[in-house]
């Protein structure tokens, strides 16, 4: 599983930490992890956790990525920008069992994390937890045992209510400010990753008209 790594510019000071954590645990389960900044509080290209949402999209609904790992302040923002696109379930995420739960019920493709909220003596260690607890074991294999079932069922629905309320990727990034959208995908490694790892042709092609 490709596994992409995304903070906006309120918390982008923790970066290195994030990743070399979610690097460390992901790994470990044989998952692939691109850090798509932003790098540091310096870094000239600045997200904004509306722009993480777009990222995510762009990211999730191409395929360069199957799974987003995002958050901002108190992770609320990014959830709520992430949620507002088609094809990504992001949910926010506080503890490791937030994240084993929402894996099994929810089976989404996008976590959102607080990293400024309740961050304090041994933040890293929870960010280890809940990476352990989100990649442990594939998602979708539901909670309790007598749950899976209709949990599944419930999963099915909410993919085709999105698939009728959000319209395609492609039209949403042409109707965006293009200079929001231009920023959100101008990220130093953003070009490397994405087009090595693109599956959706259309995408990639809007991507480049917009990055031109």
């Amino acid at each position: 599983m490709k596994i992409a790594l995304i903070n906006e510019n309120s918390q982008a000071a923790k970066n290195e930490l994030i990743y070399n954590t979610l690097k460390k645990v992901a790994e470990s389960y044989g998952h692939e992890v691109y850090n798509y900044g932003m790098y540091s509080a310096e870094d000239s290209n600045q997200l904004t956790y509306v722009q993480n949402g777009i990222l995510a999209a762009v990211l999730l609904n191409s395929k360069a990525a199957d799974f987003v790992v995002t958050g901002c302040g108190t992770g609320e923002g990014a959830m709520l920008a992430c949620n507002s696109f088609p094809k990504v379930l992001c949910g926010h995420i506080e503890s490791p069992l937030d994240a084993y739960l929402f894996t099994q019920v929810n089976d989404g493709n996008c976590v959102a994390l607080p990293f400024a909220e309740n961050f304090g003596w041994g933040g890293e260690l929870n960010l280890q937890y809940i990476f352990e607890k989100l990649f442990c074991t594939p998602g979708g294999g539901g909670y309790p045992p007598e749950r899976v079932v209709p949990e599944q069922r419930n999963k099915k629905i909410l993919d085709s209510v999105k698939e009728i309320t959000h319209t395609d990727m492609v039209t949403i990034l042409k109707k965006l400010d293009s200079e929001l959208v231009r920023g959100a995908l101008s990220g130093d490694k953003f070009s490397e990753y994405f087009f090595e790892n693109c599956r959706d042709d259309e995408i990639a092609e809007c991507v480049k008209e917009i990055l031109a």
